[in-house]
Formats: C-alpha cells, structure tokens, sequence
C-alpha cells in the first residue's frame, strides 16, 4: 500500500515538473526533442510491461508504431475522419493486430520468440512499403491534420508538447496500477517460470496475450500522435533499427522499471539526435551499448547508477549522522 501511495506521489510530482518544464526550457527545437521523448516513453512504458514485467521479448514494436501512424494519417487525409476519431482507431488496430499475431507468436519462447516478432516487424515494413495505393509507398502519408480542441488547432511546439505529456501521464498511471494488480502480479509468475505459474493456476497464456495486446495499443498510440506532430508518415521512421532503439531504451532505463522507461526514452533519444551524422553506423552503436548494459547493468542503467550511488554512500559515509 505505501509502495502504492509513493508512486503516486511521484507521478504528481512529475505532472507538476512537466508543466514546468516549457517554462524553462525555450524554443521550438528544445520542445520538440521533448515531445520525441514522451512519444518513445509511451512505447517504452509497453514495451517495459511485456518484456520486463512479462518476460516476452519483442523486436517489432516499431510495427505497432507504424500501424498507429498510418491508420491515423489515412483515415484522416483519405477518409476525413476526425483526428481524435482516427487515434482511436489507430490504438484499436494496433491491439487487434497485436491480438492476431499474438496468439501463434506467444507459442514460441526466448530466441525464437524475439525472431518471430523480428519477422513481423519486417513484414509490417515491407506491407508499408508496397501497398502504394493505400500508403503511398515510399513517398510516404503528407498533410496529416492537427489534433484540435473546440476549434483550437494543436498545431504548435507547446500544445502538442502537452498533449503527449497528458498521454505519458494516463499511461505511466495505467502501468502502475496494472503492476500493483493482480494482473502484474501473474506478469510477474510468468516471467519467473511459466510452469510454476501453470502450476499455480495462472492462464498463462491469456496474461501475456493481453500484456502483448496492451503494448501493442500503447504503441499504436504513440504512432498517432506522432502522424498529428509530423503531419507526414514514412515506412523508413518505422523500420529495424527504431524497434532496436525502443528495445535500448527499455533495457538502458530498466526493463522491470516504470520511472526507468523515461530515463532510457530520454537518453537513448538525445543520443540518437546527436549522433544523426553517423546514421549508417547507429545500428552497430545501440547494438553494442545493449550488449553492454545486459552484461554489467542486467537491471537497467537507471538502478545500476541508484547501486553505485548507495556504494558509494557506504563506503564513505555520507550523509554522517549530525550532518545537515
């Protein structure tokens, strides 16, 4: 129940400061990288719940991505249909699909689970791509409307900034309840041991169907309220090397970690900024800072720096009693 409440009290306090935060932090560039940063924390946060919580790889979160951002950006410029309307149906498809697909791929395990989603993810790709007349190919979705209120176009730096911070906050909010539930509870069986938790009476098999389906409509989420940011959709935005990046971040924040799924969006999306210039090569870097944290910082890079920090306070001694 404390450990309840004091998550609580973490997702106010963190409500709070990114309200704050455009106040500080000036200029469309800086809001934009801030925005970037919430849309992955989205995808992070299911992707946390599946693998981390789960114990289910997955290589093909960008799929569900991708399947956001489309339905979104057709249904809008080709249908008409509202932005708000087209988001929903974004997450409703991106969960049907994860539903279908779910099903033969939760049969698998370890390695050959991560290369089934691996596969999907490439046919998704590869579907995006080559249905010309419905996604326009490699020329991509383009004039994709705005979300608005009342007649207010969300079409600036800060308002969209704000509806995907509102977005973050329901969905870090959902994540906390569903990991102090019973349902997290029987996450957390499955991935300890699939047989001791058939054993115990836990349908293991709907739990993580529903898990993969949850990860999957907050993916698609994500991807339509990147269509509305953008106004245009690529198959490229949505390939390989994102479903890496997504997995990156999970594993960098801490894959069992909520709070751990900002820190690694955070990160892994300053660096990818940063190091647009050797695009070729991010591939190979990501890999490598994957395999590195897996081997020294099993637990994510946000509880390893926490381990050093206590360390390091043992060692030395501080704060020593009498202290301020």
């Amino acid at each position: 129940m404390k450990l309840r409440v004091k998550r609580y009290q973490l997702i106010v306090m963190l409500a709070v400061a990114v309200l704050a935060l455009p106040l500080v932090v000036r200029g469309d560039y800086a809001r934009n990288l801030a925005t970037a940063i919430g849309l992955n924390t989205i995808v992070v946060l299911g992707l946390n719940l599946l693998m981390g919580y789960a114990g289910q790889v997955s290589l093909g979160q960008a799929a569900f991505v991708g399947l956001g951002a489309y339905t979104t950006g057709i249904l809008t410029t080709k249908v008409g249909m509202s932005p708000w309307l087209a988001m929903l149906a974004g997450m409703a498809l991106g969960a049907l699909i994860g539903a279908i697909v779910g099903v033969p791929l939760l049969k698998l395990r370890g390695h050959y689970l991560a290369m089934g989603t691996l596969g999907f993810g490439m046919i998704a790709n590869i579907v995006l791509v080559q249905w010309e007349s419905l996604t326009a190919g490699t020329i991509g979705i383009m004039s994709i409307p705005p979300l608005s209120i009342g007649g207010l176009a969300l079409d600036t730096e800060l308002r969209m900034y704000y509806v995907v911070a509102a977005a973050v906050l329901i969905c870090l909010t959902l994540a906390s309840n569903i990991i102090d539930s019973r349902v997290g509870r029987a996450m957390r069986a499955v991935h300890g041991s699939e047989v001791a938790a058939e054993v115990s009476g836990v349908d293991t098999s709907r739990y993580k169907l529903q898990v993969f389906v949850l990860s999957a409509a907050m993916a698609g989420l994500s991807g339509s309220l990147f269509a509305h940011h953008n106004a245009y959709v690529h198959p490229d935005t949505f390939g390989f090397q994102y479903s890496i990046q997504l997995v990156v971040m999970a594993v960098l924040g801490g894959m069992a970690s909520i709070w751990g799924a900002i820190f690694g969006a955070g990160t892994v999306t300053l660096i990818a900024e940063n190091l647009r210039q050797f695009q070729e090569f991010s591939t190979i870097g990501f890999g490598a800072v994957l395999v590195i944290t897996m081997i020294f910082m099993p637990a994510g890079l946000w509880r390893g720096l926490g381990d050093l920090l206590r360390r390091a306070r043992r060692l030395t001694g501080w704060p020593r009693t009498g202290e301020a």
